[in-house]
């Protein structure tokens, strides 16, 4: 499967730290951070840049702003996480970025493409970085293994673990790998394990872990990370479920599975390695296609692209549209027939479908008919209605199926957090197929809605 892990040998931190020296000049591209909440004050052990003294004071000034968005944006809630946010140097993390857009505090950051200019890795948004990291409610002392380098989250791991603590971190890529270890190093956080190993085994040398904080899009959870978490500890993962992601803060459920304790909206890189996971991409016309996430789903092509260039019909729910992500989830994870919608933006000025379908819209699909989820403005409802769009033989029927399912969710759910979250490896007890088991490679996903 994975790689076996090469370990670089950690030296523990003395007292005081070296104060950081610039990365070297091979360090390519940026990275993106996540978002977090601090003080407007700068910490007393703050690192100046090597830079310039100008750098150094416009970073220090804006990295206090960042922290100060954070908090007023509710992402920080811990004075760990703010302290470890107003602590680390973000710009000396990503050299090539200029000041301003390093400390914007949702301006991700790409440091490396395929051939083809698609992402490989980047440096996550501040924001969410930081939302992760009051997920995983991390405590001094403990043992932290993050998944997915780039240097900048690994060192606010080690800020809040302290020196008692221990953090790891891995990748795929030597080249990343090869980065992160030179910009921890340059800036003082040579304690940290970096290591270069395909993360679908873990880091076996360092176990168990308090927490595993998944930094890539994962399709699956594989046995290695329930194995090397420590009883009581937790992961934060950004999975994928039916082609949408979620962070998803798991405990152990005291059954051999694992139990959301939070979750929300976000969007990663897709993992890499033995791991990796495509979603099938079915061409329905030119522009329009679904995205499918279940190797056993199937669609009718020809049937579909017919009901396409069919009238379609509208039908309005009288529910309000918000929470537009926590909708999405429950209309996904509600229905096995549901996929995901996509439209280009020629085949939406030309009208063939409603702008929903721009950035995905969750498709109910039956034979050779399809409905999908729309919206229009509605003072009666609190400024926007739900509403369904459908095409085909049984347009009807299906439209009528899939309002009532925005009914049920405005009724029954609407508000955040509303779903429960589990994950049954292979080893415990699988429940029979139903509308909310996702089927995984390593085990299966079960998404109620109590």
């Amino acid at each position: 499967m994975g790689a076996t892990p090469q370990i670089r040998q950690r030296t523990r931190p003395s007292s005081t730290r070296r104060p950081p020296q610039a990365p070297p000049s091979s360090a390519q591209e940026r990275m993106s951070a996540a978002n977090l909440t601090a003080t407007n004050q700068p910490s007393p052990n703050e690192r100046e840049s090597p830079v310039t003294t100008d750098d150094s004071h416009a970073a220090t000034k804006l990295r206090a702003t960042m922290v100060s968005e954070l908090h007023d944006l509710g992402a920080i809630r811990s004075e760990s996480v703010a302290a470890a946010v107003a602590t680390v140097p973000r710009h000396l993390f990503a050299p090539d970025a200029p000041l301003e857009d390093a400390y914007a505090a949702d301006n991700p950051l790409v440091i490396k493409r395929d051939v083809n200019g698609k992402a490989l890795s980047s440096m996550s948004a501040t924001h969410i970085q930081v939302v992760m990291l009051e997920q995983a409610d991390i405590e001094a002392g403990m043992r932290v293994l993050e998944i997915g380098s780039g240097g900048y989250n690994a060192a606010l791991l080690a800020e809040i673990v302290g020196e008692q603590g221990r953090v790891t971190t891995v990748d795929i890529d030597p080249e990343i790998v090869e980065r992160a270890g030179a910009c921890l190093r340059s800036t003082g956080y040579d304690h940290i394990d970096v290591v270069l190993a395909d993360a679908e085994e873990g880091v076996p040398a360092n176990v168990p872990y308090d927490r595993i904080i998944v930094t890539a899009g994962a399709w699956d959870i594989p046995p290695a990370w329930l194995e090397q978490l420590s009883p009581d500890g937790r992961i934060v993962v950004p999975l994928r479920l039916k082609g949408a992601t979620r962070t998803i803060a798991f405990d152990r459920d005291g059954e051999g599975g694992l139990i959301s304790r939070s979750y929300g909206l976000c969007g990663f890189v897709p993992f890499q390695g033995a791991g990796s996971h495509t979603e099938r991409l079915v061409a329905i016309d030119d522009g329009v296609s679904v995205r499918l996430d279940d190797d056993t789903q199937q669609v009718d092509v020809a049937a579909l692209r017919q009901a396409l260039h069919s009238p379609g019909i509208e039908r309005w729910s009288r529910a309000a549209f918000d929470l537009p992500d926590e909708l999405e989830l429950f209309l996904l994870t509600s229905d096995p027939h549901m996929a995901t919608l996509l439209a280009d933006q020629e085949r939406i000025d030309q009208r063939l479908l409603a702008g929903s379908t721009g950035r995905g819209a969750p498709v109910l699909i039956d034979g050779g008919s399809f409905a999908y989820r729309t919206s229009r403005e509605n003072e009666e409802t609190g400024g926007y209605e739900t509403g369904v769009i459908a095409h085909g033989p049984s347009a009807e029927q299906i439209a009528e199926r899939y309002v009532e399912s925005l009914r049920r969710w405005a009724r029954e759910h609407r508000r955040r957090g509303a779903a429960t979250i589990r994950y049954l490896p292979k080893s415990a007890a699988v429940p029979a197929p139903s509308s909310e088991l996702i089927i995984k490679r390593h085990g299966a996903v079960v998404v109620s809605w109590p």
